[in-house]
């Protein structure tokens, strides 16, 4: 992996401290640069976790991943940048409850003796790293954030909106390793029951708002204003690949 090559594609030139400050300005730039997007299951292309062929996709093919390709090459730029990071398993919520362990990919990173939680592949989340530090408010560009206990083992991420909590995923801060995430990056690419196998999805945050392509329709916001357009075929899909998420052809 060449750290160069990945700094550049994110855009960030800072300083390379493994500092608070540094940590923060990494996620923010890795998420504004680098889609959420499971494009490869529905080409058929098969994800693997390995590091080199996730990071030709996501700095040389200008390509964006899942939250096991985003944060697997997070950790490894972070770790290679001499920040104390461990990769930790979480389970996302959705209506019927929480996923499997495993389900989802996130990191946290050790700064002096606090603990931050980093996550550049969920999607819609907070552009700076979260304190874990339960029931305390993190107030953030992206909206309000409030980690919790969830019961004896598990931490949960919330977000607060209108003094309502929605739930987005628990975790626990055991370390893992890389392989273990391989069973349930199978099944989200392969099990009709994932929602990453019925539409295709493509999402990036701007300093405004947010361009999504879910299935055939573009959802582009901004300053608060949201327009949705219907995408007439693969022509018209692959443009917006290139002009919206900087997609090569």
């Amino acid at each position: 992996m060449n750290i160069e090559n990945y700094l550049k594609r994110i855009q960030y030139s800072g300083d390379r401290t493994p500092t608070l400050a540094v940590l923060k300005q990494l996620q923010k730039q890795h998420l504004l640069h680098v889609p959420f997007e499971n494009l490869d299951i529905h080409y058929n292309t098969p994800i693997t976790l390995q590091i080199d062929r996730i990071y030709n996709k996501v700095v040389h093919n200008n390509r964006g991943g899942f939250c096991f390709e985003l944060n697997g090459l997070f950790f490894e730029l972070l770790t290679a940048l001499q920040f104390n990071a461990k990769r930790i398993s979480a389970r996302v919520y959705d209506k019927t409850g929480y996923g499997e362990e495993f389900d989802h990919f996130a990191i946290i990173v050790k700064i002096g003796t606090t603990d931050y939680l980093c996550d550049v592949g969920f999607g819609d989340f907070s552009f700076e790293p979260l304190l874990i530090e339960p029931n305390t408010l993190q107030n953030d560009v992206r909206g309000t954030f409030l980690i919790d206990n969830y019961d004896s083992h598990y931490l949960r991420v919330n977000k607060v909106e209108n003094e309502n909590s929605t739930p987005k995923y628990i975790f626990t801060t055991d370390s893992r390793e890389f392989t273990d995430f391989q069973a349930m990056c199978n099944y989200h690419q392969t099990n009709p029951d994932s929602h990453f196998t019925q539409k295709r999805l493509i999402s990036l945050p701007t300093t405004d708002g947010r361009r999504t392509i879910t299935g055939d329709t573009l959802k582009i916001t901004a300053s608060g204003t949201t327009t949705e357009t219907i995408i007439k075929n693969e022509k018209e899909f692959r443009q917006y690949l290139r002009d919206l998420f900087n997609f090569k052809d």
